[in-house]
């Protein structure tokens, strides 16, 4: 083995131990952010929002979409040591975030700039409301069945959205846009954050 080769095994450890290490810690941050939630206009009190998928796009962009991928599982079963659903709300949890930056990630590793990053966080929060509309429609809502009566449910989504009647009318006016909003907002903070951040994540 030559010179050059041992150099670039060298990096490539290096890299390797620092992607396994950097991922850790979003991890660890994205847990700790999924406790600090806020209420959305239009939107029932327990419907909640969070940045938690902030440090896994983050991390899908930095290190690559298995990356931010492995981040939305460390964090949602770390969750389920505190989890008031069964695991039910942490597996779709997983399913929406899992979508959203492993899409991003993708997008952006074919194609570094600015603009990609952008497109990228656009498209993959278009996929995370529908993930979340498919999660919501047949994971969410019959989980909450078993708490709250359909029409009480409904009800509660139909207080600040009158238009409201029917369980696909909560997925379409509510959790698609909700997570719409999420996955924009998230994907603006990191456009703004990322680039201070690269040289700390990187080295």
């Amino acid at each position: 083995m030559n010179t050059v080769s041992i150099a670039k095994s060298r990096k490539t450890a290096v890299l390797s131990v620092r992607t396994i290490s950097m991922t850790a810690m979003l991890s660890a941050v994205a847990y700790l952010l999924a406790f600090v939630e806020f209420s959305v206009p239009l939107s029932p009190s327990f419907a909640r929002m969070d940045l938690s998928d902030l440090p896994a796009l983050i991390g899908a962009f930095a290190f690559g979409p298995l990356s931010g991928l492995l981040i939305e599982l460390v964090k949602n079963t770390l969750q389920l040591l505190t989890t008031s659903t069964g695991g039910i709300g942490e597996i779709a949890n997983f399913l929406m975030g899992a979508f959203y930056v492993v899409t991003a990630g993708f997008i952006y590793k074919r194609h570094k700039t600015k603009k990609t990053a952008l497109i990228a966080c656009i498209l993959a929060s278009v996929v995370m409301g529908i993930a979340a509309a498919l999660a919501n429609y047949f994971i969410l809502l019959p989980l909450f069945e078993s708490f709250m009566p359909l029409d009480q449910l409904i009800a509660s989504f139909a207080e600040p959205l009158p238009f409201i009647h029917t369980k696909l009318d909560v997925v379409l006016f509510n959790a698609f846009p909700f997570n719409l909003l999420k996955g924009l907002v998230i994907g603006g903070v990191t456009m703004l954050i990322y680039k201070k951040l690269t040289p700390v994540l990187k080295g």
